[in-house]
C-alpha cells in the first residue's frame, strides 16, 4: 500500500480513458482461462550484493511451491496498471489496480480465474469488501469522482480524491453506487464494523507532503472517517475528523515527518487499532468507532525511515510495524543497508487499559540479498491464523514472499519464503509482490506487474488454520488460541 513518492507529484500516473457515458467506465466479464503453471524452481544464488536470480527465474524454500499464476489482462496489462492491494469474500480476491480492480475465482487456488475488471483510474485504488458492497482508495487528483475522470494536477483545488462505493451484488458487473469526498485524498483505507451489523466505517488514511496542494494543507494530522449504512450505501459520509497528532507529531530529519497516517489496522473485536504514521508508531482504543484515541506512541529514529503498516497478532498482545524505506521504489536489500533498515520492528504490547504501552523487541529482515535492479523492501503481509503461533507471510516486492515467525518476539525466524528473478539484469525496474496473504488455505500474492501468484506452503509449524468468509487483511479477524 505504497505509492512509490514520499510526496504527491507521483510518479507512477494512470494514462487517461476515453469519456464513457456509463459511471463504471469499463465492466468487461472475462470467460474462465487456465492459469500458468510456475516454471520448477532453481537453486537459491549466492547471497552478494548486486547478484541475483535470472531474469523471471524462481526459487523457493523446500515447503513453499508456486500453484498458480494469472497474468494481467487487458486493459490491465499496460505500464500504467500497477497491481495493489486484495481482499478476500468466500471463493473470490478482489485485487486493487492503480486503473480500476479485479475479480478473481479462486474457487480453485490452482487454476483462478477472472470474473470481471473494472476500469477505474486513480492510484492506488487499495480495496476492501463487506457484504454486498466494495470499497475503493483514490490517492491521485481526478478531474471528478467517475470512472471516466482524467488526471488532474493536484495544485488545482477543484480535482477530486476519496472514497468509490461499489455494489457487487453481481460479481460479473459491479455496479458505481456512491463517491465520498476525503480531506488529502484516500492513499488507504481501513474498514471497521459498527456496533451494529447496519453500519461500517471506514478509517481513511492519507498524508500532506507540502504546502503546494490547496485540499491537503500540512498539518494534516488527522483521518477522516466514513460512515457507510450497508443497506443505504448512497448516504454514506465523512461523520468525524479526529486529529490523532495534537502536537504535530514527530517533526522529521532523516526520517518522514509524521503529517498524517500511512496505514491503520484495525482489530475491532479487542477494540484496538495501530497506526503506521509515517514518523510515528501508534496504539489506538476504538471502542468508540467515531472517536478512537491515541493510548501510545513510538519512534525509531534510528532505524525507521517511513512508519508504513501495522499487524497484530492474535491475541492483541504484539504488533508488527513495517519500514518502507525507500518508498517502495528502491533496491534496500542489499549488503550495502543495514539489517536494520526497510524491515519489520515487533513490538509487545504490555499493561492494561490506557496504561498499554508499546515495547521494542526485535527487527525482523529477509535474510536473502537481492540485485540492486530490484525494488525490495518490507510490505504488506498477513497472520497465517495457526492457534498457539505467531506466523506471518509478507510481501518484500521483488524481495518476494516470506513466511516467518515471530512466536518468541525478540528472536522472529523465517520457515518459508519464495521469490521470483528481477524483471531487468541491467537496471532498476519497480515489480515483485505488493501483498502477500494467507486465506484459507494458499497465499495469495499481487504482484504489482505480474499478476495474481497462488503459493501453498507445506509445514507442520502451518497446521490446524482457522478459515474465513470474509478477509479483509487491515480488519483482522481473531481466532481461537489453543
Amino acid at each position: 500500500m505504497i505509492g512509490f513518492r514520499t510526496s504527491r507529484s507521483r510518479p507512477f500516473r494512470t494514462v487517461s480513458l476515453a469519456a464513457a457515458a456509463l459511471l463504471v467506465a469499463g465492466v468487461a466479464t472475462a470467460q474462465p482461462s487456465s492459469a500458468q503453471e510456475s516454471p520448477d524452481p532453481v537453486a537459491a544464488p549466492a547471497a552478494a550484493p548486486g547478484i541475483g536470480l535470472p531474469v523471471d527465474a524462481i526459487a523457493s524454500s523446500p515447503n513453499v511451491r508456486q500453484i498458480a499464476n494469472l497474468p494481467p489482462r487487458a486493459p490491465f496489462d499496460t505500464s500504467s496498471s500497477l497491481g495493489t492491494d486484495m481482499a478476500f469474500q468466500g471463493h473470490y480476491a478482489f485485487v486493487g489496480n492503480y486503473n480500476g480492480f479485479v475479480i478473481y475465482d479462486i474457487a480453485r487456488p490452482s487454476a483462478p480465474s477472472i470474473v470481471s475488471q473494472v476500469l477505474c483510474p486513480g492510484s492506488q485504488n487499495d480495496v476492501s469488501v463487506h457484504g454486498n458492497l466494495l470499497f475503493l482508495s483514490t490517492d491521485s487528483s481526478r478531474s471528478d469522482d467517475s470512472c471516466a475522470s482524467t488526471s488532474q494536477s493536484a495544485t488545482v483545488k477543484a480535482s477530486w480524491e476519496g472514497i468509490k462505493i461499489f455494489d457487487i451484488t453481481d460479481k460479473t458487473a459491479p455496479r458505481y453506487v456512491k463517491s465520498v469526498e476525503t480531506d488529502c485524498g484516500s492513499h488507504t483505507h481501513t474498514l471497521v464494523p459498527g456496533r451494529d451489523s447496519g453500519t461500517v466505517y471506514l478509517y481513511v488514511s492519507s498524508y500532506s507532503p507540502s504546502a503546494d496542494f490547496p485540499d491537503c494543507q500540512p498539518p494534516h494530522d488527522s483521518i477522516s472517517i466514513v460512515r457507510v449504512p450497508m443497506g443505504a450505501p448512497t448516504q454514506a459520509a465523512v461523520v468525524a475528523t479526529p486529529n490523532l497528532f495534537p502536537d504535530g507529531g514527530y517533526k522529521g530529519s532523516s526520517t518522514s515527518a509524521t503529517t498524517g497516517c500511512h496505514d491503520i489496522t484495525a482489530y475491532p473485536e479487542r477494540n484496538l487499532a495501530a497506526g503506521a504514521c509515517m514518523g510515528d508508531g501508534i496504539l489506538m482504543d476504538i471502542a468508540n468507532r467515531e472517536a478512537p484515541r491515541v493510548i501510545d506512541r513510538v519512534r525509531d529514529t534510528k532505524n525507521f525511515a517511513f512508519w508504513h503498516s501495522a499487524t497484530f497478532n492474535n491475541t492483541g498482545t504484539k504488533v508488527v510495524f513495517t519500514d518502507e524505506l525507500g518508498g517502495g521504489g528502491a533496491a534496500t536489500c542489499l549488503k550495502t543497508i543495514d539489517r536494520d533498515k526497510g524491515a519489520d520492528a515487533v513490538y509487545d504490547i504490555t499493561g492494561s487499559g490506557d496504561n498499554r504501552s508499546l515495547v521494542f523487541r526485535s527487527y525482523y529482515k529477509i535474510p536473502r540479498l537481492n540485485a540492486d535492479t530490484e525494488n525490495c523492501v518490507a510490505h504488506n503481509g498477513s497472520l497465517l491464523p495457526v492457534p498457539g503461533r505467531d506466523i506471518m507471510v509478507q510481501a518484500w516486492y521483488q524481495g518476494g514472499v516470506s513466511v516467518w515467525d515471530f512466536t518468541d518476539s525478540a528472536h522472529p525466524t523465517e520457515i518459508g519464503w519464495w521469490e521470483r528473478g528481477p524483471l531487468s539484469a541491467t537496471q532498476l525496474q519497480v515489480g515483485g509482490s505488493w501483498s502477500a496473504y494467507y486465506y484459507n488455505g494458499h497465499i495469495y500474492s499481487s504482484d504489482i506487474r505480474k499478476g495474481l501468484d497462488v503459493l501453498e506452503i507445506n509445514d507442520p509449524r502451518t497446521d490446524n488454520q482457522t478459515r474465513f468468509q470474509e478477509l479483509n487483511v487491515q480488519t483482522q479477524p481473531g481466532y481461537e488460541s489453543r
